[in-house]
């Protein structure tokens, strides 16, 4: 397959070619040449308004439903959505049915993804059943394809356990995900415990669950070493713990999702349960912190928390709604309303590298694996525009800022 982007602006920092406009001709995965001008007829032109180009986007906890939960989302369809979102590679949850903790399940995985323009990589389960208790075979999951592992949204109870964890991924050069929160502390709440949860009467979750046990997994990182990741973080003291960490060289990154970054807490006043996130969406002081954080560097990378819930589930009287919310179709307009492009893009491709994930220059000779995508574009996000399968998105109505065609990756074209 043969593709000529017409008048495309490079967004890239590492290649010689960045912010100036270039025709750029792909063949199969490679780029084959940037110039002003180019002329092929045996390639597919693709000419479009205010065309920019910038290595293809990462997410790093991006939940589907296959297999267990197709009707929340198929593995096709969710890699559609992906690929016309600009994300040309995404880390898979392992809430399936049966989940991700074998060598086997990581394999079905990978080869359902196959021949998509998004590539998929599990994050494989820490534990047997998600259970906490025994760990699971992370070098045959590692071999089958995994790239980190943990228990989605399920906190490492047993310290003990996180420190044996550590010290064995370090002979398998493993990176452990650690879910910061407190069960106990928690106790079965449903929004941020603040002024909100006061007024409202809804039992809330204390940002010290958070805090408290990222301050353990900080302890017993410098105790063991090894290499961890904290995902979603959503409090003002959980980003001076992890700086803290970062100051003394310990090998922590951490995520922040894309709903923490722009609501707070007084978004579930009216009790939408497409507000219900775990973590909680926190106060508008603690949304300001993340967003310091992020410009910073002590906060990684940015996931859109993509979690597709079905109708059923999810249009509940709030407490007994599943939490969650889905967000690739919003990620890239919704950050271009907070912070400036060069930013945004960083913070969408940087995190790859965390988990060995290759990314590729746009220069002569290296994979073709870009995102397209108009800046100055803009539009309003409405319900019947929404590509997943499931609906519960608590980004409907906000206008999104900036304008994505789509993604070429593994030699396969996506368009919006």
């Amino acid at each position: 397959m043969k593709v000529l982007l017409k008048n495309a602006i490079v967004n890239d920092p590492n290649s010689n070619f960045h912010l100036k406009k270039y025709d750029v001709l792909i063949a199969e995965d490679k780029i084959v040449e940037l110039k002003h001008k180019i002329e092929d007829e045996s390639a597919k032109v693709i000419n479009l308004k205010n065309l920019n180009i910038s290595p293809g986007w990462f997410d790093s906890g991006v939940s589907f439903g296959e297999p267990g939960y197709e009707e929340r989302e198929t593995i096709s369809n969710g890699l559609e959505v992906a690929a016309k979102s600009g994300f040309t590679k995404i880390l898979l949850s392992p809430n399936t049915n049966p989940i991700t903790d074998n060598h086997s399940n990581v394999s079905h995985l990978i080869k359902k993804s196959q021949n998509k323009t998004t590539s998929l990589y599990p994050i494989g389960c820490l534990s047997v059943n998600s259970e906490g208790q025994q760990m699971s075979q992370l070098y045959d999951m590692k071999e089958a394809g995994a790239v980190a592992f943990g228990d989605f949204k399920k906190p490492i109870e047993n310290a003990n356990f996180l420190k044996i964890a550590l010290e064995y991924s370090q002979s398998v050069n493993a990176l452990i995900l650690s879910y910061p929160s407190n069960d106990k502390i928690d106790n079965y709440g449903i929004i941020n415990e603040g002024v909100v949860s006061a007024k409202t009467g809804m039992k809330g979750m204390p940002y010290i669950s958070e805090s408290i046990q990222i301050s353990r997994d900080i302890q017993i990182l410098e105790y063991t070493g090894g290499k961890l990741h904290i995902p979603f973080i959503s409090s003002r003291r959980s980003v001076d713990l992890i700086r803290a960490a970062k100051k003394n060289k310990l090998d922590i990154t951490c995520s922040v999702g894309l709903p923490h970054l722009f609501f707070s807490e007084d978004n579930v006043k009216d009790f939408d349960s497409n507000f219900k996130i775990f973590p909680p969406l926190r106060s508008r002081d603690d949304r300001i912190a993340l967003k310091e954080g992020l410009l910073e560097g002590v906060i990684d990378m940015i996931s859109s928390m993509h979690e597709p819930v079905n109708n059923e589930k999810k249009q509940l009287e709030f407490d007994l709604a599943l939490p969650g919310t889905i967000g690739l179709e919003a990620c890239f307009g919704i950050l271009m309303n907070l912070f400036p492009l060069d930013k945004v893009l960083d913070f969408l491709i940087s995190g790859a590298k965390r988990f060995n994930i290759k990314t590729s220059a746009i220069e002569p000779g290296s994979k073709a694996d870009i995102t397209l995508f108009d800046p100055e574009g803009h539009s309003i996000l409405k319900f019947d525009n929404i590509f997943s399968t499931s609906k519960n998105c608590a980004f409907i109505n906000q206008e999104l800022m900036g304008k994505v065609y789509g993604s070429f990756n593994n030699g396969m074209l996506t368009l919006v």
